[in-house]
């Protein structure tokens, strides 16, 4: 690894220990990675484990232009170095060059968006931290530029724990202000298969004007969330309906606590094909396992969690899972460990103050 690289490393570090926000953090972290591997754009979006979707992303300008294809390709058609396998293998990062054998026509994503935006090679990596995914960085080379090489590729492998734990990190942070209180009446949006807004109720128009606030981006650009969940709806078929639960995502946004938004077909007489999404409160069984996968609980201290909130006794909570009270307790002294606390008490203080989460009515 050449000195530059090492360089690079260093600030990545002291930025992980910085106070920054996720976005904040991202943007730097594209800065810093340019001085060591070239690139002429970059996307680094941050996903819900749960769903892999997108709950925000920082996109430089000359792929914003672009972004609404990539998403399309990336949800409604096959290619090389889709995210949702990339989650899955052994070495996370990939290049365009090195998954088509260097004849990057072969991507339809290459010949229908990249080259016609005068884009060449692309470097994908899924961002893994302990099994779980906390974000997509991609970046990409002008045609005119040469292929990412194997050693950059390699570079960026090595940094994927290193930045997956620092955006999980900061998917728990706090908001620097008093949070904002949360509309009890959902917001509703109504979209084309083309995702063109034909309606929507004022609380989906608070919601979108925070987002795009949030994510740098104008009206009537839809924010990555919110295009996310419609994309993943829209590619649901009748022959996988078990699949239309992932098109959520629950979003902590930094003025407020934990957002569910969801996505689903319309169905009626006409043959057009229409979208409606849902903003409301997170609830207890959308909130936990991100917070759960956040915090690096184990299988079954989700499951403790889980039945914590819920109320339950230690023996109860021993009787639902076929285990013994000692062992529940000490399963509960891993989670006061790692949430920070000491006790059941405080951790239903510390679940409900600084998540919002509280028993399902």
């Amino acid at each position: 690894m050449n000195a530059q690289m090492e360089a690079v490393k260093k600030k990545m570090s002291v930025l992980g220990k910085s106070a920054v926000t996720s976005r904040e953090y991202r943007a730097a972290l594209i800065k810093h990675l340019r001085e060591a591997v070239p690139f002429d754009g970059a996307c680094f979006t941050a996903v819900d484990p749960q769903t892999l979707l997108s709950t925000g992303a920082v996109t430089e300008e000359g792929i914003e232009a672009i972004h609404h294809s990539l998403f399309e390709n990336e949800y409604l058609r096959e290619d090389f170095n889709a995210y949702d396998l990339l989650v899955k293998a052994d070495d996370p990062v990939a290049t365009l060059h090195g998954a088509t054998a260097g004849h990057l026509e072969r991507s339809a994503r290459y010949r229908n968006v990249l080259l016609p935006a005068g884009f060449g090679d692309e470097l994908r990596a899924a961002i893994m931290y302990q099994g779980a995914c906390w974000g997509y960085l991609t970046l990409f080379r002008s045609h005119t530029q040469p292929l990412f090489r194997e050693d950059e590729r390699e570079f960026i492998s090595s940094l994927v724990q290193v930045i997956a734990f620092n955006l999980r990190k900061r998917s728990l942070a706090l908001p620097f202000e008093e949070s904002i209180g949360m509309e009890e009446e959902p917001g509703i949006l109504i979209l084309s298969d083309q995702l063109t807004i034909l309606s929507s109720n004022v609380v989906a128009d608070q919601w979108l004007s925070l987002l795009q606030k949030w994510e740098c981006i104008d009206f009537p650009t839809l924010p990555r969330p919110v295009r996310a969940v419609c994309s993943r709806a829209l590619s649901v078929t009748s022959t996988a309906v078990e699949l239309a639960s992932l098109a959520k995502v629950c979003i902590r946004i930094p003025e407020g606590p934990y957002l569910t938004i969801r996505a689903s077909r319309l169905s009626g007489t006409s043959t057009t094909v229409h979208l409606i999404v849902w903003f409301e409160p997170a609830k207890p069984s959308d909130m936990l396992p991100l917070i759960s996968e956040a915090y690096g609980l184990s299988d079954r201290e989700k499951q403790i969690l889980a039945h914590i909130v819920r109320g339950l006794s230690t023996k109860e909570i021993a009787h639902s899972l076929h285990i013994s009270a000692y062992t529940v307790q000490d399963h509960l002294k891993s989670i006061f460990i790692k949430t920070g606390v000491t006790s059941r008490r405080e951790l239903n203080w510390h679940l409900f103050s600084r998540f919002s989460v509280h028993r399902d009515k």
